[in-house]
């Protein structure tokens, strides 16, 4: 009976604030008035703006792929060289974490400081061809030309020209990752709004004031466009540039693992590899969602 009693109290407010309550709110008092919550659009928007929104698909997925792989290649009884179980991998990589580590922090010191070198000669290039069209015409067809240069077929002549030290990788990083950032940065820094513009030079602004108050924060959000598309690739450039000239890190891992059928090995490398990524990656968007506060980008829908 009392149950009866709260759903007919709670028709009897259905009826009367129809016309004036929206549906989020209607749905709140059912909910107290039943004494159970009831999952509304506000509380799924508020969950999908949690952490756990951004990491639960993405693990469960990762999850289901490992545990078919495992039971498909012991169904099917692969041998190891060919493919491993993800359950060797996990141990190979258990085992001897220092290791996979110690080369690891090598490969991310060569890419970050090739992205370091990259990004500041692209944005150098990027600053004189935003000024000049007449520059823009003359060092981008240069840029384009490095760009569609494969990596793999310069990288033995930086091995030549730098020897085979830790120079040639990071130079080899700073390569793959030049152009995108090149590109972003001259497309944002010329990305200004005119009425900005016009009230700098009213004020008798100087080119320095007017790029770095104006251009240069306009121009943040293409630029971090362009890092979270970078950064990857300077580990990618890092790798490539170890398997020509690397006694360490993790390209001279794979490649020794490779030529020794060790694919435990190999894939625990490759495993490392892509946590790098990864970690490079989310914390390029933190840093753009900390710095990119007040642009539309860093809010999230």
């Amino acid at each position: 009976m009392e149950v009866v009693r709260k759903v007919l109290s709670v028709q009897r407010r259905l009826l009367d604030r129809t016309s004036s309550a929206p549906p989020e709110d209607l749905g709140d008092d059912l909910a107290n008035d039943l004494g159970r919550p009831i999952a509304g659009p506000r509380n799924r928007r508020a969950f999908w703006a949690t952490p756990a929104a951004y990491l639960v698909p993405p693990v469960v997925a990762m999850a289901i792929l490992v545990a078919v792989w495992e039971v498909w290649l012991r169904i099917a009884n692969v041998p190891v060289y060919i493919l491993p179980l993800p359950s060797v991998v996990a141990l190979r990589l258990a085992e001897d974490i220092g290791f996979f580590a110690r080369h690891g922090g090598i490969t991310l010191l060569e890419a970050l400081g090739g992205f370091a070198v990259g990004a500041a000669v692209a944005m150098v290039g990027a600053t004189l061809m935003a000024h000049s069209r007449f520059l823009e015409r003359s060092l981008l067809p240069i840029a384009v030309l490095v760009k569609v240069t494969p990596v793999v077929a310069v990288a033995p002549l930086f091995v030549i020209w730098f020897g085979f030290g830790s120079l040639p990788k990071i130079f080899i990083a700073a390569l793959i990752t030049f152009f995108p950032v090149l590109v972003n940065a001259m497309t944002g820094l010329r990305a200004v709004d005119p009425g900005a513009l016009d009230y700098f030079r009213s004020l008798s602004s100087s080119r320095k004031e007017i790029y770095l108050k104006l251009r240069l924060p306009g121009a943040l959000p293409y630029l971090f466009a362009a890092f979270r598309i970078s950064i990857p690739l300077s580990v990618i450039g890092a790798v490539v540039g170890e398997w020509f000239s690397g006694d360490r890190g993790l390209g001279s891992v794979i490649i020794v693992a490779h030529s020794n059928l060790d694919m435990p090995t190999l894939f625990s490398a490759i495993i490392t590899l892509a946590f790098l990524g990864i970690t490079l990656t989310l914390l390029t968007f933190y840093f753009e969602r900390k710095i990119l506060f007040w642009h539309s980008s860093a809010i999230v829908p």
